[in-house]
C-alpha cells in the first residue's frame, strides 16, 4: 500500500468515526502523552478513554475487549490513587523506580503462562485468527498496565513489545489505520522510556 492509499484509508476511517470513537482516540493519545511527562492527568484522561471504549465495545458486542477494559478502568483508578499517595515520607511526588529482579521474573513467567493458556483457549473455543498473538498483546498489556500504575520504568518495555506486535498484526490483517496508530505508539513508548530513565538519573543525583 502506497502513502496516498494509506492516507485515503485513514481519512475515510476518521470521517466515519462517531463522537465516542474520536473521544477515545484523542484521550488515549493524550493519556500516553501525559504519561511520558509523569503528569497525574494521564489517569483522568485514561479513565475517559476507557469509559468511551466500554460503550463502543458493548455496542459492537466485543465482550472480551469490554471485560479487558473493565480491568483498565480499575487500574486507572488505582494508578491515580497510587501516584498521589504512594510516595514515601519527604517525597513531593512518586518517583520512577525499577522493579526488583525477582518481581520482574515472576511477572514475565506469569505473563508467559497467561499467554499460553489464553492462546490455547482462544484456539480451541473460538475462531480467533491469531489466537496466541492476540493472547500475547492482551496479557502483556495487563502486565504493562500494572507496572505503569506502580510507576515502574519496565512498563515501557512491555508497552513497546505490545505496540510492535500490534503494528505487525494489524498490518498483516490489513487494518492499516490501526497499524499506523500503533507505529506512533512505538515512538511514544521509546520517548517515554528515555524520559523516565532521565528522571531516574536526576533523582539519584
Amino acid at each position: 500500500m502506497n502513502g496516498e492509499a494509506l492516507w485515503n484509508e485513514c481519512y475515510g476511517l476518521i470521517r466515519e468515526m462517531d463522537f465516542l470513537e474520536i473521544l477515545g482516540l484523542f484521550t488515549g493519545l493524550l493519556a500516553v502523552w501525559w504519561l511520558i511527562r509523569q503528569n497525574i492527568l494521564t489517569w483522568p484522561a485514561g479513565i475517559i478513554y476507557v469509559l468511551a471504549s466500554l460503550v463502543i465495545f458493548w455496542r459492537e458486542r466485543l465482550y472480551a475487549d469490554f471485560a479487558l477494559h473493565i480491568f483498565y478502568l480499575g487500574m486507572n483508578v488505582y494508578g491515580w490513587y497510587y501516584w498521589q499517595h504512594g510516595q514515601k515520607s519527604g517525597q513531593e511526588e512518586l518517583p520512577v523506580t525499577r522493579t526488583s529482579g525477582s518481581t520482574l521474573w515472576f511477572l514475565v513467567i506469569l505473563s508467559f503462562a497467561g499467554i499460553v493458556v489464553t492462546g490455547y483457549l482462544l484456539k480451541k473455543f473460538t475462531d480467533a485468527a491469531l489466537p496466541y498473538w492476540d493472547s500475547a498483546t492482551t496479557i502483556l498489556s495487563l502486565t504493562g498496565m500494572w507496572l505503569t500504575a506502580r510507576k515502574k520504568i519496565e512498563n515501557w518495555h512491555f508497552w513497546l513489545t505490545v505496540d510492535t506486535m500490534a503494528t505487525v498484526i494489524y498490518f498483516y490483517k490489513g487494518i492499516f489505520f490501526y497499524s499506523f496508530l500503533y507505529l506512533i505508539y512505538i515512538a511514544l513508548a521509546v520517548s517515554g522510556y528515555l524520559s523516565w530513565k532521565a528522571s531516574m538519573k536526576k533523582n539519584v543525583v
